[in-house]
């Protein structure tokens, strides 16, 4: 396969000498270099990326070509996604891509930034991140991508930006600005929206959403609510708890957090899926039931499907966008039963139950979660009460019976094949109350997440007792025990 180019039906045409550069070809419309570096650095060390949006190309320029030549095999061989759809490869002519002049310095010119937000809670779109950065320095384009997390390009002056806004707080204390100079490129706007602007080109066609439901989210819009015209008014504000970890201790922020009600209109500008496509899916330990259990710590579930033609692979429909965009964002990458896990945004705006099959574990490859009451998000209050929480080592359980001991759940793990917690801490309660809450500390990050997999939403029958008790998880914000 080495130094041939390869069509996409497999065909060769001619040969082209191995380079260390490689065209890559059949991207999606809304590609970004980012996407392109996360695919394929498992290859090699990326030098360099050139995008060709309007032809849907792009070239990778690896350090070296063996690492090219890893690239296009594997191409040929299996497929490989790029931001959720297959893309091809083979052999620039071309030995090093043309870098503008002193590119590699961010002291000479450089003006595009990368900025990650960490810990999301709200949807971050165009106009949140113009708002911040636009007083730093002059904005001239923006691009947000949601395949690993959140992130965004935004090029203006670059180094005022960074100094002053590395670190900041975004929604008092919920979101957080990682910034760092981006590879050297120029920005490719196609279109005016929440995930694309050029402020240079305001005459660019806003995007039109595509088919699919249309369904308000949960936890509303985010603080200022989105118009055409511009920023509306505040959303209501409620109380933080005084005990909650996002309190602040400046008396320049008032003791509120922003958890915006649900508003009367839908959020018509966001473009984004509300389906989730999840890939790297254990073929025997993962089914529909378990996928439940983990993403519904980040919004409500509607539906889980499994790929009967991408095994491993599944399609998740949650209660609405920003729901994706937090499993997206605490999800990605993480490792259960050995696997580790690839989430990103489907093209799918809705589940179809079509190509239903058993898998190996004897359960449906479809299942709809739409009326369970295990769902958290069902109502405004329900939704507040939830800390959106990256996954770690401890758990914090709760509605469990008085009656169960640390013995009786430690035997459950041992009975469940998972493993068992090293510390175990139980709440104080009323003497009155009929359930008891604690947490469970793991070795590691990874064992916690296969518990919480499998047990979540366990059902506790105890002698006598008519009804069984839910066991329910979630991450802790603690660290340890």
């Amino acid at each position: 396969v080495s130094g041939r180019l390869v069509h996409d039906n497999g065909d060769d045409s001619h040969r082209i000498a191995p380079s260390p550069v490689v065209h890559v070809r059949g991207l999606c419309e809304s590609v970004v270099e980012a996407d392109l570096v996360e695919a394929l650095e498992k290859f090699g060390t990326i030098c360099y990326v050139m995008m060709m949006p309007f032809k849907r190309q792009a070239l990778v320029e690896f350090e070296g070509v063996e690492s090219a030549d890893k690239c296009v095999a594997c191409g040929t061989k299996e497929a490989v996604y790029i931001a959720g759809q297959q893309a091809f490869f083979n052999y620039s002519t071309s030995k090093r891509i043309t870098r503008p002049t002193n590119s590699d310095n961010p002291n000479s010119g450089n003006k595009v930034l990368l900025l990650s937000i960490q810990n999301p809670l709200y949807p971050i779109t165009t106009e949140v991140l113009y708002t911040v950065c636009n007083p730093i320095g002059n904005v001239l384009r923006i691009v947000i991508f949601k395949r690993n997390g959140i992130q965004a390009m935004s090029v203006q002056s670059a180094q005022k930006a960074k100094a002053a806004l590395n670190g900041a707080d975004i929604y008092a204390g919920c979101c957080t600005l990682k910034i760092e100079y981006a590879r050297p490129t120029r920005l490719n706007v196609i279109r005016n929206d929440n995930d694309s602007w050029d402020y240079t080109k305001p005459y660019l066609a806003r995007r039109e959403r595509g088919k699919g439901r249309q369904r308000q989210a949960i936890l509303g819009e985010h603080p200022s609510a989105y118009s055409d015209n511009g920023y509306g008014p505040h959303c209501p504000l409620l109380p933080l708890p005084g005990n909650n970890r996002y309190k602040m201790s400046s008396h320049d922020i008032p003791e509120v957090v922003a958890y915006p009600l649900p508003q009367t209109s839908s959020y018509l500008g966001h473009s984004s899926s509300s389906v989730a496509m999840v890939s790297g899916l254990h073929p025997t330990k993962m089914n529909c039931t378990r996928i439940f259990n983990l993403f519904c710590l980040y919004g409500n579930i509607e539906k889980v499907k499994f790929m009967k033609s991408v095994p491993g692979t599944a399609l998740v429909e949650m209660g609405d966008e920003y729901a994706v965009d937090r499993a997206i964002t605490h999800l990605n990458s993480i490792k259960v039963f050995g696997k580790r896990l690839n989430v990103c945004v489907s093209k799918q705006h809705a589940v179809i139950p079509s190509q239903v099959f058993e898998l190996e574990d004897g359960t449906s490859s479809y299942k709809d979660f739409a009326m369970t009451r295990n769902n958290r998000f069902t109502s405004a209050g329900q939704a507040s009460k939830n800390i959106i929480q990256p996954p770690s080592c401890v758990l914090h359980f709760y509605n469990v019976p008085p009656c169960v001991t640390e013995d009786e759940l430690q035997r459950l793990c041992t009975e469940h094949d998972v493993p068992g917690f090293i510390k175990f801490k139980v709440f104080d309660a009323k003497p009155s109350s009929k359930t008891i809450s604690g947490l469970l500390e793991f070795d590691t990050k990874t064992n916690a997440v296969e518990v919480l997999t499998v047990l979540n939403h366990y059902q506790i029958r105890i002698p006598n007792g008519s009804n069984p008790y839910t066991l329910k998880l979630c991450f802790s914000t603690s660290s340890h025990l």
